[in-house]
């Protein structure tokens, strides 16, 4: 018990210096020399690396650093992520937004199979069910793209997202992420 006691006054104790610190003036490290002076592909490559670190455990934040790699000319960067993600204990979410990323690059065929795994394990996600739809749709897969959209109407015919994904793939837009 007294070492727990000890333990929150330290922290107690800490947190009031730095808040003592910041009030006085001092800021925190600057990235600024990340970039300043720099190309602008060895300021991606060292503000991406810094924000990899920054990304942690998250996988969100893993899949949009990834994203910024595969996008901007180091497909095997970000590959190399994306394979890290998958081949670990993840989310369907994550295997959904890296599909979109493929999807985004003009890797439909890549993309399509994982969007696939995703709708099995997630059939009545009415937001998502339209924006595969769309995909589908916009690849030339009429078919697919307006079972999809009916399958989402099921599951939800008030899911606003879902509604504009759909009128907007009937206007020739992508749906919005």
């Amino acid at each position: 018990m007294r070492k727990g006691i000890t333990a929150a006054a330290a922290a107690i104790v800490f947190v009031a210096g730095v808040g003592v610190g910041w009030a006085g003036g001092l800021k925190a490290p600057s990235t600024t020399a990340l970039f300043q002076g720099k190309s602008k592909q060895d300021a991606a490559n060292a503000l991406l690396d810094t924000a990899l670190v920054q990304a942690g455990k998250g996988s969100w934040e893993r899949i949009a650093v990834g994203r910024a790699y595969y996008l901007g000319g180091n497909k095997a960067k970000g590959q190399q992520i994306f394979d890290a993600l998958l081949g670990s204990k993840h989310a369907d979410s994550d295997t959904f937004r890296i599909a979109r990323v493929y999807e985004e690059a003009g890797e439909w065929n890549k993309a399509r199979p994982m969007f696939d795994a995703y709708l099995v394990a997630n059939p009545k996600e009415a937001k998502d069910l339209a924006e595969i739809g769309a995909y589908y749709y916009l690849h030339g897969d009429k078919a697919t793209g307006e079972q999809l959209f009916a399958r989402s109407f099921a599951a939800d015919d008030n899911e606003v997202w879902a509604t504009v994904a759909v009128a907007g793939t009937y206007l020739g837009m992508k749906p919005q992420p």
